[in-house]
């Protein structure tokens, strides 16, 4: 049975098409959030410095981000056409209404930036065209911000890869590389949920102490 997981497999197996069929899926479809997008494309990057026949720079430079582009767009489409039927269904309970409100609030206040970042994110990679559709973002300003982040990360990462693919550490202990990358990659969602975990402890201390400041003069003048 082939590992989908593994990027060297992946590449070994399918070779190019395999991989282009890996960037469009992850962001196309929801089903492919597991996918290893980056860890996929710096192996590519790795392998074309070793001048690997089947996978040249060149070919990657103009195939992947391409295929990345085109990925968001359907993503976007699909949020676009079922994204409200879902989100207004009364017996949702973890996509309900609220959940669209805020999406069209996040998207309104940083829709241009938000796409361009979520490109280096797995997961929200998948999930932001989908929701950038259903809450309505302009297609215009999607398709400009699809562009610019789905060229710095389609050929940023590859090239990434073919630079230091030439390196003889990293060459030699790929798969050390590959770890440190899905790092870089994962870090911002983790920074992002162990914020959130903090400002739900500290916002009711926070509330008390400023409850405790306004009943003082109150209670100083009972004594």
């Amino acid at each position: 049975m082939i590992d989908l997981l593994n990027s060297g497999t992946l590449i070994a197996t399918f070779g190019l098409l395999g991989l282009l069929a890996v960037v469009f899926v992850e962001t196309g479809l929801l089903l492919g959030f597991f996918l290893p997008g980056d860890s996929l494309l710096f192996t590519a990057g790795v392998l074309a410095a070793q001048l690997h026949p089947a996978i040249p720079l060149w070919l990657l430079l103009a195939t992947v981000p391409v295929a990345a582009i085109v990925g968001d767009q359907c993503g976007f489409m699909i949020g676009a056409k079922a994204g409200p039927a879902v989100f207004d269904r009364p017996d949702a309970r973890r996509l309900g209404a609220q959940h669209l409100q805020r999406a069209r609030e996040f998207f309104a206040r940083h829709g241009a930036v938000a796409v361009v970042a979520a490109r280096f994110i797995p997961v929200l990679r998948t999930l932001t065209p989908v929701l950038a559709g259903a809450s309505g973002l302009p297609r215009r300003t999607f398709l400009r911000s699809n562009v610019a982040g789905g060229v710095a990360w389609g050929a940023g990462v590859p090239l990434l890869g073919y630079l230091l693919g030439g390196v003889a550490l990293v060459r030699d202990h790929i798969d050390v590389a590959l770890i440190a990358v899905v790092a870089v990659s994962v870090a911002p969602l983790v920074i992002g949920y162990l914020r959130s975990r903090l400002g739900r402890r500290v916002r009711p201390a926070v509330t008390a102490a400023r409850r405790l400041a306004v009943a003082e003069p109150a209670l100083a003048g009972l004594r």
